[in-house]
């Protein structure tokens, strides 16, 4: 709803104080749970669900008719959410078997809603993917085949899904519920105060002077920003909105300096310490503890960022790519006192986790205070009590939304994994893969990079790397990859449509700012990212580069021989070279990575 007039403004203003109070006491509840100690997850999480209902059905609202029925939607869900919530105890006696039309009538709604909830925060296909899922678990008995099922009752349908720890109420949630809200909580508060600002003064100290500086700030900056935020798109439009008119302002190509970006920003997805939601879900799919999943993907993060840095020398070769000017370039003192403002939260998180011994959600926890502490101080390091309750309401808002976004997404794929579990077809899936391709691994590995590239078109990257997963996952173990390499594969995999046209999140938010053709961008994004599509294949062939932790040595020369040959692609293809000469190098880098 656009604001029109003053009175508009005065009206308005009760409704932002009212979601600044509602994202206040989301962040309030999120960080009760982790010191208050294990809540019943039919209480925890239900009322998580009913915590982000406003956000993704009211204040995204499009239209008059999606406000009134947002309205309607919401105050129901919130009273069917308390009424799992209030009746836990005996619910859970129930294991999952409805026994009342009561029962029956909030179950059904609930998972309507889900869907519902989904289709409005991120549009129809996910909720699609999970409604085709339902109408299998309801009708699956009558396909003919394999492919077919026993036949579930609808009762225990409905009531795995709603009352029970099987669907809506699943691990997933858990996940969203203790862990992925807590660190949103902590990206939004670093991204209210300075450490933007800290990030952009680093990146320009260390590479601002180079050849190429403007797209090489972009890339580090981003990396930086992205290791918090986990979003390629709100990555583009934070660091973009600085980075990509000081690259047009240089003289590089305005496609160039859009796809630098957009390869830059879809790297914090895979980028420790937080890599978005997709690394706390593998925490729990996995059963691997959150500090090795950073040590296994801390080197094929590095090595894409690498393989984005030498495709910008290559195109240096092309076009005039000029550093940043020397009154561009931050001084010693500016980057000292702004990288404070993420240093200190960074350097507590990671103690806490690495000396103190706690959770990542505990640790995060703390960290978050020390966040706010420094939402105090400006870039000068002034105090200022009215700013600082500018930037903490501003932290609310964004924790807010972030977080009934990203839970509105796992609920809607919870209700997949939720199907999936309770027929078999997972089981069945798995059987196909391995059947289709023969037994042997990379067929295997290529089918399940194409579905993961199909999926990751159509929903959100977390979203289709669980589904994908889920079905896949068991495959590649079984043709012998770790559970660890098996997922970080599928996550990667499931990452290429945030620059593989023709879904391409990142690509199109660079594009407009820069004023240029999406496709265009999307070209010399693959280009520049061209390690996106490699380097999970990488992994498998060089399995030490994720084992980091238990054997560093060996993953160091993995990846050093790994880093030589993307190196030899990125330049073959980029290069304004001969046509001979790029093959040369293309075929070798391959064979360095793959052969050697």
């Amino acid at each position: 709803m656009q604001v029109l007039s003053k009175d508009a403004a005065v009206a308005a203003a009760p409704r932002a104080t009212g979601w600044v109070a509602l994202g206040m006491a989301s962040v309030i509840f999120h960080l009760g749970l982790i010191f208050y100690g294990l809540a019943p997850a039919l209480v925890s999480r239900p009322l998580h669900m009913a915590l982000l209902l406003p956000w993704v059905l009211i204040y995204m609202a499009r239209s008059r008719f999606q406000y009134v029925s947002g309205w309607l939607l919401t105050l129901s869900g919130i009273a069917a959410c308390g009424y799992i919530a209030l009746n836990e105890t005996a619910l859970a006696t129930q294991y999952g078997f409805i026994d009342t039309h009561l029962q029956m009538a909030i179950g059904v709604f609930l998972i309507l809603l889900a869907l519902e909830a989904a289709r409005r925060a991120i549009g129809w296909p996910l909720p699609l993917v999970a409604l085709l899922a339902l109408l299998y678990g309801v009708f699956g008995e009558y396909v003919p085949g394999a492919f077919g099922h026993a036949g579930i009752p609808l009762a225990s349908l409905v009531g795995t899904l709603t009352i029970a720890e099987g669907g809506l109420w699943g691990s997933l949630t858990g996940v969203s519920v203790g862990v992925v809200a807590i660190f949103v909580i902590f990206g939004a508060v670093l991204n209210a105060g300075e450490a933007g600002q800290g990030f952009m003064n680093l990146a320009g100290a260390i590479a601002g002077r180079l050849t190429g500086g403007g797209a090489k700030v972009s890339v580090i900056s981003s990396a930086l920003m992205g290791s918090i935020s986990g979003s390629a798109s709100a990555n583009v439009a934070s660091t973009g909105a600085i980075t990509i008119p000081s690259m047009v302002r240089l003289g590089y190509p305005r496609t160039l300096a859009g796809a630098v970006e957009a390869v830059a920003s879809s790297g914090g997805q895979i980028m420790p310490p937080l890599m978005g939601a997709g690394a706390f879900v593998m925490v729990e799919l996995t059963g691997t503890p959150y500090t090795q999943i950073m040590a296994a993907a801390a080197l094929p993060a590095l090595l894409y960022f690498f393989t984005v840095w030498i495709g910008i020398n290559a195109y240096a070769t092309r076009h005039d790519l000029k550093p940043l000017a020397k009154s561009e370039r931050p001084t010693a003192k500016e980057v000292c006192i702004t990288s404070l403002f993420f240093a200190v939260p960074f350097v507590l998180l990671l103690e806490r986790i690495f000396n103190g011994g706690v959770t990542p959600q505990y640790a995060a926890s703390i960290a978050i205070f020390a966040g706010m502490a420094l939402l105090l101080f400006n870039v000068r390091l002034r105090f200022s009590f009215s700013d600082f309750i500018s930037r903490l309401c501003e932290a609310a808002l964004t924790a807010g939304r972030q977080i009934a976004m990203i839970g509105a997404i796992i609920l809607c794929a919870s209700l997949v994994i939720g199907v999936l579990s309770m027929t078999g077809l997972g089981v069945k899936i798995t059987s196909g893969i391995l059947s289709l391709s023969g037994d042997m691994l990379w067929p295997a590995l290529l089918l399940t990079a194409l579905a993961c590239l199909v999926l990751g078109m159509e929903v959100p990257t977390t979203a289709a790397y669980v589904i994908c997963v889920s079905v896949a996952g068991p495959a590649l173990t079984s043709l012998g990859l770790s559970p660890l390499l098996a997922h970080l594969f599928v996550f990667w995999f499931a990452l290429l449509s945030t620059i593989t046209p023709p879904v391409c999140g990142g690509v199109f938010i660079a594009a407009g700012m820069v004023g240029e053709n999406w496709l265009k961008v999307a070209v010399k994004a693959m280009a520049l990212g061209i390690g996106l599509y490699i380097i999970p294949l990488a992994m498998v062939a060089n399995p030490h580069i994720i084992e980091l932790a238990f054997t560093p040595g060996a993953a160091l020369i993995s990846a050093l021989k790994v880093a030589v040959g993307l190196g030899m692609v990125s330049f073959g293809v980029i290069a304004r070279r001969a046509l001979w000469w790029r093959l040369v190098l293309v075929l070798g880098g391959l064979a360095a990575i793959f052969l050697v």
